[in-house]
């Protein structure tokens, strides 16, 4: 009886992601659960792969004071002149100072955990879709102004920070995309037509991928801008 209920029970979450995609008017594999979800998963790990290495780098810095970071290349191209400022220890209790990539491990890890939650088509309650949401916002909010600090007033770029900066911004992409196509967010859902008319045709026609794509060409026009000289 167990193993029926457990069968009965995945089959209805199952159901229920299908149901809100067919709601929403938004079919096919690229709006469903696996591949929205997929996307996220892939952005998240290296977000928290990259999490760790900033973290040892961090640690390294402590056991090695004044020797240079690997990723160092000259001197705008500099992983320690980035480590050593003010902005990358923005939390602080007192005397103590955490690095943040410390709480990059913390965060990644979650969405971590909820892509692979959306990848089994568990039915979550809308409060946690929305609340997934808004922490995936927190956290574009949070890369963008540490990279706009590198950019404009540390003057130096971290090719990690960079790697982080731009797998947290594909993670809020397909986290939107999920949140809308297989959430049905925002929405009352009382009357099953889930997301508002204009986000399902936003992504229904494929605007999202022009959007998405202008959004990384912009990312790179503006770090060409102001370093191209010298990274080439």
């Amino acid at each position: 009886m167990g193993r029926s209920t457990d069968a009965d029970t995945a089959m209805t979450d199952t159901a229920r992601s299908d149901e809100t995609g067919a709601a929403n008017g938004l079919t096919g594999w690229r709006h469903g659960s696996t591949w929205t979800y997929l996307v996220m998963l892939i952005a998240s790990t290296v977000a928290l792969f990259v999490s760790f290495v900033l973290s040892a780098e961090t640690l390294q810095m402590a056991r090695h004071p004044g020797e240079k970071l690997a990723c160092d290349v000259n001197g705008v191209v500099s992983c320690t002149t980035v480590a050593q400022s003010w902005q990358s220890e923005i939390i602080r209790f007192g005397d103590l100072s955490f690095p943040n990539a410390f709480f990059g491990i913390a965060a990644e890890s979650v969405f971590v955990t909820v892509a692979v939650i959306g990848l089994a088509k568990v039915a979550v309650p809308r409060w946690f879709a929305a609340c997934t949401w808004l922490g995936g916002l927190a956290a574009l909010a949070y890369a963008y102004w540490l990279f706009s600090q590198s950019m404009y007033v540390i003057h130096a770029l971290c090719p990690w920070c960079l790697a982080l900066m731009f797998s947290t911004t594909v993670q809020f992409m397909a986290l939107s995309h999920a949140t809308v196509a297989v959430q049905g967010l925002p929405g009352s859902g009382a009357a099953g037509d889930g997301a508002p008319a204009g986000l399902r045709k936003y992504y229904r026609l494929g605007f999202d991928l022009m959007v998405d794509a202008l959004w990384i060409v912009v990312l790179v026009a503006l770090i060409l801008l102001q370093y191209g000289a010298v990274l080439f």
